[in-house]
C-alpha cells in the first residue's frame, strides 16, 4: 500500500468514506471558473466541521501531503489548481450559527453561500454589504481569503473591513480561534487580518464574525452619460458632496461594454436613446427616514436629489445625458448590464485578463496609454473594460487577435508596467493564485517578499497549504 492510499484509508475513517472523493467523482472541482486551469486532484474531501477540517490537516501534516482549500472555486486567478494534491472543499461548512440584529454581526461558518448571508441579513432589515456578480454561489470563505471587492467598496470598503473575526485551521491541525466581534482590540498583532487575502497559503479559514449595515430604506439609481472620464470623477464628488457620502457604487461600462452587452445578453436594452461614450451606473443608498419618506407628490427625497444634482452637472456640460430607475424592475436591469460583466469578458476567442487598481484620478490616462501600447504590440487587439470606477479598480481584459502564449504575455507585463508607473496595483481584487505569479516576481518589492516568505515559513514549515500560489519560486 502507498503513502497515498494510507492517507485517502485514513481520511475516509475520519470523514466518512462518502465525503472522499475521488476520480470522476471530482470532477467538478477539476478547473477554475473560466477554464484556463484544469488539473486531477489525488481526491477532494468534504469535512463537515472544524474539527473534522482540523483532522484532515493533522493527517495531512503528518504524511507531508500538500493540500489546496477550495470554497465556491469562482476566483479567475488559478488560485485552486490542484494537480495530483489533496483538495478541501469547505462547502459543508455552510451554519449561520448566530445574528444579532442590535450588535449588527452575524456568525458564519466558511461555507455559507454569499447571497444567503444577504437573505439573513435582509431578514432582520440589514444588509451585508459585500456584494458581486457571482453572490448566488460564491462561498464567504473565498471571499475572506481573497479579500473580495465587488460594486460597494466606495462605501463600505473591502471584506477585510466587514470582518471582525475569524476562525482558522493552521498547518499543524491547531484551531486558532479569533472569533471576537469587538470593535477594538489592542492585545497584540492583529493576526486576522493576515488571514484574510492570504488566499489559503496560511490557513484554512473556517468561519467568520461579519459586520452588518443598516438597510437603505430607499435607493437611488441611474445610468448617467458623462462627457469624459475624467468628468466622472467631478461628478462622483459632486455626488457625494450633495449626498452627504451616500454613493454605494459608481460603476463605468465604455461604450464597446455597451455594444458587447447588445449583442450577447438576450433582451438588452440601450442605457440612452444615443450611444455615449462614457457609460456610468450610480447608486445611492439612504437609511435615514427624512431622505426615503416620499413627499406629498410622491418624489423620494434622496431620488430627488439626484435628479437635482445631475441636471445641475448636465447645465455645467459635465453630464450628456441621464435615466434615473422609477421602480425596482428598472434599478435592476441597471445592475444587471454591469453583473454580465463576467459572461461578456470571456465572449472572445482570446482573453488577457488584467484586474489592476489605480488613482482614481489616473485612471483615463491608464486606459489612453494601455490601449496604446496594446495596438502597438497587436495591431488587431480590441480592449474590453469594466471598471469599479469609484475605488480605481479596472478590470482590463484584452482580445488579442492570436493566442500565442508569448503575445499574451507580453501584454500583461506591458499593463503591468504602465501601472507600476502610476504607482497602482496588477491585483485589484482577483488575487494572485498562479497566473500573477510572474507579476509578483517582476514588482513585489524584494523585502516585501521576504517577509512574506518568512510569513508562510514560520505558520506552515512543510509548504503543505496551497503549494505554488502567491508567492513566486
Amino acid at each position: 500500500m502507498t503513502i497515498k492510499d494510507t492517507l485517502l484509508d485514513e481520511l475516509r475513517a475520519a470523514l466518512g468514506a462518502a465525503h472522499v472523493l475521488t476520480g470522476a467523482d471530482t470532477e467538478r472541482w477539476q478547473s477554475d471558473w473560466t477554464g484556463s486551469y484544469r488539473w486531477q486532484p489525488l481526491a477532494v474531501v468534504r469535512p463537515g466541521s472544524t474539527a473534522e477540517v482540523a483532522a484532515v490537516m493533522r493527517l495531512a501534516s503528518r504524511h507531508g501531503a500538500p493540500v489546496v482549500p477550495v470554497s465556491g472555486n469562482t476566483g479567475l486567478s488559478g488560485g485552486t489548481r490542484a494537480e495530483g494534491v489533496l483538495m478541501i472543499s469547505i462547502e459543508r461548512l455552510n451554519t449561520i450559527r448566530d445574528l444579532r440584529a442590535a450588535a449588527r454581526v452575524m456568525v458564519v461558518e466558511a461555507g455559507v453561500i454569499l447571497s444567503d448571508i444577504h437573505a439573513a441579513a435582509e431578514a432582520e432589515d440589514l444588509v451585508f454589504p459585500l456584494t458581486f456578480g457571482a453572490r448566488g454561489s460564491a462561498r464567504i470563505g473565498g471571499c475572506l481569503a481573497t479579500n473580495a471587492g465587488g460594486s460597494n467598496v466606495l462605501r463600505y470598503g473591502n471584506t477585510r473591513h466587514l470582518c471582525l473575526g475569524l476562525e482558522v485551521v493552521l498547518a499543524s491541525g491547531e484551531v486558532l480561534d479569533l472569533m471576537t466581534d469587538l470593535h477594538k482590540d489592542n492585545s497584540g498583532l492583529d493576526l486576522r487580518q493576515l488571514f484574510i487575502g492570504s488566499e489559503g497559503i496560511l490557513g484554512i479559514i473556517t468561519a467568520a464574525v461579519l459586520k452588518l449595515a443598516p438597510k437603505p430604506r430607499a435607493y437611488a439609481t441611474a445610468m448617467v452619460a458623462a462627457a469624459s472620464l475624467p468628468d466622472a470623477l467631478t461628478i462622483l464628488n459632486r455626488l457625494q458632496a450633495e449626498s452627504g457620502g451616500a454613493v454605494e457604487a459608481f460603476e463605468y461600462m465604455p461604450r464597446r461594454y455597451i455594444e458587447a452587452h447588445l449583442a450577447h445578453i438576450d433582451g438588452a436594452r440601450e442605457p440612452f436613446g444615443g450611444p455615449h461614450e462614457v457609460n456610468l451606473m450610480v447608486e445611492l443608498g439612504a437609511t435615514a427616514p427624512r431622505d426615503a419618506a416620499p413627499g406629498p407628490d410622491g418624489t423620494v427625497p434622496l431620488v430627488g436629489r439626484l435628479e437635482e444634482t445631475l441636471a445641475a452637472l448636465m447645465e455645467e456640460g459635465l453630464v450628456e445625458d441621464a435615466t434615473v430607475a422609477r421602480n425596482e424592475a428598472q434599478r435592476r436591469q441597471m445592475w444587471q448590464r454591469r453583473e454580465d460583466a463576467a459572461e461578456l469578458t470571456v465572449a472572445a476567442d482570446h482573453i488577457v485578463l488584467n484586474d489592476v487598481s489605480l488613482p482614481v484620478d489616473k485612471v483615463h490616462l491608464f486606459l489612453d496609454q494601455a490601449d496604446a501600447r496594446m495596438r502597438q504590440m497587436d495591431p488587431g487587439a480590441r480592449s474590453f473594460v469594466v471598471s469599479h470606477l469609484g475605488d480605481g479598480n479596472v478590470h482590463y481584459t484584452v482580445w488579442p487577435s492570436s493566442g500565442e502564449p508569448a503575445l499574451h504575455e507580453a501584454m500583461r507585463e506591458a499593463v503591468e508596467a504602465i501601472v507600476r508607473d502610476m504607482r497602482g496595483s496588477f491585483s485589484a481584487e482577483h488575487g494572485i493564485g498562479t497566473a500573477k505569479l510572474g507579476a509578483m516576481a517582476r514588482h513585489k518589492d524584494p523585502v516585501v517578499l521576504k517577509t512574506m516568505a518568512a510569513i508562510k515559513q514560520a505558520l506552515d514549515p512543510q509548504g503543505l497549504l496551497n503549494p505554488g500560489k502567491m508567492l513566486p519560486g
